[in-house]
């Protein structure tokens, strides 16, 4: 089963549950992941529904930042609550012990010696953490590690 199908299915299962605030989300997730294909006009794989709702959780959580600064707890909640049920999709992240292995090994298969070879071992890693590990967590760490 696909991710989209499953949220397709988890739509319909919200809907008879009657879980509105749930079923928002899940509806504009379904937007998301629409209007791109319409935009690319491909059908969406995996990888892209999970770039799709990436997406969509940073947005919610750059929300919730400036909620926070404006005192609005009620406007935080809400996008707190849909930060978990797009989470919900996401991939099993990955430990941080999985990282260092994958940058490790990424470094070691482009050759990448010094700062210069970031953009090797980040498009590399790209493919294989997409997803599953905070890239910009991960580029600092390929920057420490080339630095040395």
């Amino acid at each position: 089963m696909t991710l989209k199908s499953r949220i397709t299915e988890d739509m319909k299962d919200t809907m008879r549950a009657k879980d509105t605030a749930r079923l928002s989300t899940i509806r504009l997730l379904l937007a998301a992941i629409k209007q791109r294909e319409v935009d690319e006009r491909k059908d969406m794989t995996d990888a892209d529904v999970v770039n799709v709702i990436e997406k969509m959780i940073k947005q919610r959580r750059d929300s919730i930042t400036q909620f926070e600064a404006g005192k609005r707890q009620d406007l935080v909640a809400v996008e707190t609550a849909e930060v978990a049920v797009l989470q919900a999709y996401m991939p099993q992240p990955l430990t941080d012990a999985e990282v260092e292995t994958a940058i490790a090994e990424a470094i070691v298969a482009t050759g990448a010696a010094g700062p210069s070879g970031m953009g090797k071992v980040m498009a590399e890693l790209k493919g294989k953490l997409a997803g599953r590990a905070d890239m910009t967590a991960v580029s600092s760490r390929v920057k420490a590690k080339l630095a040395l």
